[in-house]
């Protein structure tokens, strides 16, 4: 099982920028179940507040950029973050480690936005959309009692601040055509933010029995939206 050091880390990181949370709907975590965390992602911080929040270690997945880039690097290993797979390849290496993580036990969580939230930052309450990664991974995953929890992190209040040039980004991974675009990588830093739980979706044998059939693509593609409806509608009561 892996350490809490990641929780410990987490919780200091919050305390040492001073950002604020407030929790809504705990109550909707699942007890001693297998659980898949999807959330929108803007900032740095939100690995370490869904932490924070789980009140136990997750392990996210992370840009493969960030596996890439010095300190970057050292900080998303320290948190426990394993790195997707480069852009273009089928993520093969991602689903191994997800599967193995959930097997054991351990919180996965993922980001389907994907990069571009963290390098094109939106408003607070707006959400790109998600890649159906997660989705094939729950309906693949032969894990019993498997949870997709939504889960929307709702800025009230930040900074930001640019942390680099894009084109210094693109030395460490030129894969990635977001670091061609010019510009800086910004972070954001919460002052205050809420963190608010959708209700879990649960994956069963009826749904893994359809994906394996002819309609897995629409399953997954389903499963999908309902994610992003769910952390839409949360988005919208906790920015107001």
């Amino acid at each position: 099982m892996i350490i809490d050091t990641p929780l410990h880390l987490s919780r200091g990181f919050l305390d040492a920028v001073g950002t604020k949370v407030a929790l809504h709907y705990s109550e909707r975590i699942p007890t001693n179940h297998r659980i898949l965390i999807v959330s929108n992602h803007r900032s740095v911080l939100d690995a370490p507040l869904l932490m924070a929040a789980m009140n136990r270690p997750v392990r996210f997945a992370c840009h493969y950029y960030m596996s890439r880039v010095p300190l970057l690097r050292e900080m998303v290993t320290a948190m426990g973050a394993f790195p997707l797979d480069a852009p273009r390849q089928r993520q093969k290496h991602f689903f191994q480690q997800s599967v193995e993580f959930l097997k054991s036990r351990q919180v996965v969580g993922i980001f389907p936005e994907g990069a571009q939230p963290m390098v094109q930052v939106k408003p607070a309450n707006q959400l790109s959309p998600f890649h159906r990664g997660f989705a094939h991974l729950a309906l693949r995953a032969p894990v019993p009692d498997l949870a997709i929890l939504p889960v929307a992190i709702a800025s009230t209040e930040e900074e930001r601040h640019n942390l680099a040039p894009l084109k210094l980004f693109s030395l460490f991974d030129p894969s990635e055509p977001l670091f061609n675009c010019g510009g800086w990588h910004s972070a954001i830093v919460y002052r205050h933010v809420n963190i608010l739980f959708g209700y879990p979706l649960w994956i069963d044998t009826v749904q893994r029995q359809q994906y394996r059939g002819s309609h897995g693509g629409q399953l997954a593609k389903e499963l999908t939206q309902s994610c992003w409806d769910q952390i839409v509608g949360l988005l919208r009561q906790g920015c107001c």
